[in-house]
């Protein structure tokens, strides 16, 4: 898989997922909303990842910027490079009292830390060791000159 398949697909998946925690049938809503203090739609995505309307957002936002860095082989290599060092950050976060909640915020707790991690490591992968080669169509014409 290229580096701009990977932001494709993965912006789909985002975009996905993000849309996926805005739907009551897939969320299990616990009885409280433990230290998150913006619990709108708070819940456990399929049973198991804790988010709420703010992680839906950024799910949706990491989706679209995805699906836009496809078009060029540079903006697909920024947002890997970029998915990679903030999902890092995000799964140290979710391993440190206050961060894991993003101050009350968004939910990065359980097991959203192991997904964010893999997410940073397939991101790490295609931002920084796939070394695509981008071939211009200008390069790939041939032009023919006739001389009179």
């Amino acid at each position: 898989m290229s580096t701009r398949y990977f932001s494709l697909v993965l912006g789909i998946v985002f975009l996905l997922v993000g849309i996926a925690g805005f739907i009551p049938g897939l969320m299990h809503m616990p009885e409280q909303a433990a230290d998150v203090e913006v619990t709108e739609n708070f819940g456990r995505l399929f049973g198991l990842f804790p988010v709420n309307a703010l992680h839906n957002i950024v799910h949706i936002i990491f989706g679209i910027w995805g699906i836009a860095a496809y078009r060029s082989y540079a903006g697909a290599r920024g947002y890997s490079r970029a998915v990679a060092v903030i999902y890092a950050v995000l799964a140290v976060m979710g391993f440190i009292p206050g961060l894991n909640t993003t101050f009350g915020l968004i939910p990065l707790y359980g097991n959203d830390i192991w997904l964010h991690a893999v997410i940073a490591i397939a991101a790490a992968y295609f931002g920084f060791a796939v070394k695509d080669t981008e071939v211009s169509r200008s390069n790939t014409a041939t032009t023919t000159t006739h001389r009179i």
